[in-house]
């Protein structure tokens, strides 16, 4: 058994992602709908560099680790919970929402021996 197929047994949570961050002009972001991702999340604190604009590495301390099952975009949002859990104030409006992470970070890295399984790793 591959660790692709643990991580995809062990995604049973679920969290709202906001995808494709657009800048405003005024320094914030607009982003898609939201849509439902199944995941697993981990509340822990890792040390990871991020790349910023002209190459410039920062490091920052993560507020979570999560494994989703699909591509998500960096500056795009996550949301541990279900779309039901917010109301529709909270969708238009994400960053209102306490609990709502900017993805910082995030890793897709190849299974040994494939070009069509990915690990997926985000870092919030």
């Amino acid at each position: 058994m591959s660790i692709v197929t643990n991580i995809e047994r062990l995604c049973k949570q679920t969290a709202v992602y906001w995808g494709d961050p657009t800048s405003d002009g005024e320094g914030g972001y607009t982003y898609d709908d939201p849509v439902e991702v199944k995941c697993r999340w981990e509340y822990t604190k890792e040390v990871f560099t991020r790349i910023g604009g002209g190459n410039v590495s920062e490091q920052l301390i993560s507020n979570a680790i999560v494994y989703v099952l699909q591509d998500v975009d960096e500056q795009g949002l996550l949301f541990l919970g279900e779309l039901d859990d917010l109301d529709s104030a909270d969708e238009e409006s994400p960053k209102e929402v306490s609990s709502v992470y900017k993805i910082e970070r995030f890793d897709k890295i190849p299974r040994l021996g494939s070009t069509t399984e990915f690990i997926r790793k985000v870092y919030l």
